[in-house]
């Protein structure tokens, strides 16, 4: 049986993690999982890093594509997901209607939480753009915790370190103790594609292919939107 390499964005892990375990249980191959952010990832690859299949927002996975570190024809979205709002469970949920009530609910609190642009995260990266364009960057980033992951951020939600944060749903959906607001007002809403592709130097594209066809099952449709993922296959 063969070992297979995921590199994957944190993103998608709930998913990942999930349909990975079973397709072990069902064809005797072991997965080695590695998340990160979508930017690390993209970087171990470019510089080399042996794997079999790459789930990366779609930005990450095109621009890795025109280098040639993939299968060609292999490249397949499997989930999108969207930017949210998450406070800790219990506490009275902030006005995030408009963008000008959002911009006040970011002003007012006492800390806010998003991932650290530097680290590579789609979310992070997303986020410090939008603070500029609102022209609240300075004041917010004055009081701005700046984790790692999209977990780690409702993490510090949850635990009541910070007032208010964002990242996308999927990942405070995987934490205990955070709640989601609700996505970005509307004129704000960002949507984030994730895509699979098996690398050109793997050893088991077949089983990287097959693993593949399992993150984008129909079947699993209802898997996917419960853990705050628009899933790539609508039948």
């Amino acid at each position: 049986m063969a070992e297979i390499k995921v590199l994957s964005a944190g993103a998608v892990q709930p998913m990942v993690d999930s349909l990975g375990a079973e397709f072990e249980r069902e064809t005797g191959h072991k997965l080695i999982l590695n998340f990160g952010t979508a930017g690390a990832l993209r970087d171990r690859l470019q510089s080399g890093e042996k794997a079999d299949l790459a789930v990366l927002s779609a930005a990450a996975i095109e621009a890795l594509e025109k280098v040639g570190l993939f299968v060609p024809g292999s490249k397949t979205d499997v989930g999108r997901t969207v930017t949210g709002v998450a406070v800790r469970e219990g506490v009275p949920l902030p006005d995030i209607s408009t963008v000008e009530a959002f911009k006040k609910t970011l002003l007012a609190a006492r800390k806010v939480s998003y991932t650290d642009p530097k680290g590579g995260g789609s979310s992070g990266t997303f986020f410090a753009a939008l603070l500029e364009r609102l022209g609240i960057a300075d004041a917010v980033n004055a009081k701005a915790v700046l984790l790692g992951r999209g977990y780690e951020v409702a993490e510090a939600v949850a635990s009541g370190e910070v007032d208010i944060g964002t990242t996308f749903v999927s990942e405070i959906l995987t934490v205990k103790g955070a709640k989601v607001v609700g996505p970005l007002p509307p004129s704000l809403h960002n949507v984030n594609t994730y895509t699979g592709a098996v690398l050109a130097g793997s050893a088991h594209r077949d089983v990287a292919a097959a693993l593949l066809r399992k993150l984008i099952d129909p079947a699993n449709r209802a898997r996917w939107t419960a853990a705050g993922l628009e899933p790539a296959s609508q039948a």
